[in-house]
């Protein structure tokens, strides 16, 4: 048995471990608070440590079918998390009922929680499904994940569940990019699928 075959995932993963530690601080406490509502997508914007979705609204997307850039003088925390507003409506909503208002795997983007990835996601790539939000890294993520909606959604939810939730998100990350699931596919094989399933004109 070679066992130095062995070794170089695991060396590898150390690797790449220490060399986002060193990278991204700022990122990393952003998107790891201490509550239980956390990875987060979330960054550095004084005052706040830890702005969600880089401040956007999230009730407007169940209010009014939206995307809506909070504003800084309407602003909540939840869970260690920091969010913004478009009104004081808004806010007065969330502060209600907060959970209500978060979207799927801590505004991460689905299609790549589906791979055990908890990575980027843009406030303005966005789809509601059964009254649950869910947040993607872009149109072509988006429609990835939309070719086959009901079993992705279950693969997310469970890598969600049994990896991702309450860890710390650089670690998931570099883990699922080094040791990738069975199903895995790249960006590339990805645009290829969609392609494919356009009509043809």
């Amino acid at each position: 048995m070679n066992l130095s075959r062995l070794y170089r995932p695991v060396a590898a993963l150390t690797m790449a471990v220490s060399l986002v530690t060193l990278a991204g601080c700022g990122a990393m406490v952003a998107q790891n608070p201490s509550g239980s509502y956390k990875p987060v997508n979330a960054v550095v914007d004084s005052p706040e440590e830890r702005l969600f979705l880089k401040g956007a609204d999230v009730t407007a997307y169940f209010t009014q079918g939206a995307f809506v850039q909070g504003k800084p003088e309407f602003r909540s925390a939840y869970e260690g998390v920091d969010f913004r507003f478009a009104s004081a409506q808004s806010k007065a909503a969330f502060d209600q009922s907060p959970a209500k208002y978060l979207p799927q795997y801590g505004g991460y983007c689905a299609n790549g929680v589906m791979f055990g990835i908890p990575w980027g996601g843009d406030a303005d790539s966005w789809k509601m499904n059964d009254g649950k939000l869910y947040i993607f890294g872009g149109q072509g993520s988006k429609d990835a994940f939309l070719l086959n909606e009901k079993t992705n959604i279950a693969l997310a939810d469970k890598y969600w569940a049994e990896e991702v939730k309450g860890s710390n998100s650089f670690i998931q990350r570099t883990k699922r990019l080094v040791l990738r699931v069975p199903h895995y596919q790249s960006g590339e094989e990805q645009a290829k699928q969609v392609a494919a399933a356009k009509p043809k004109p």
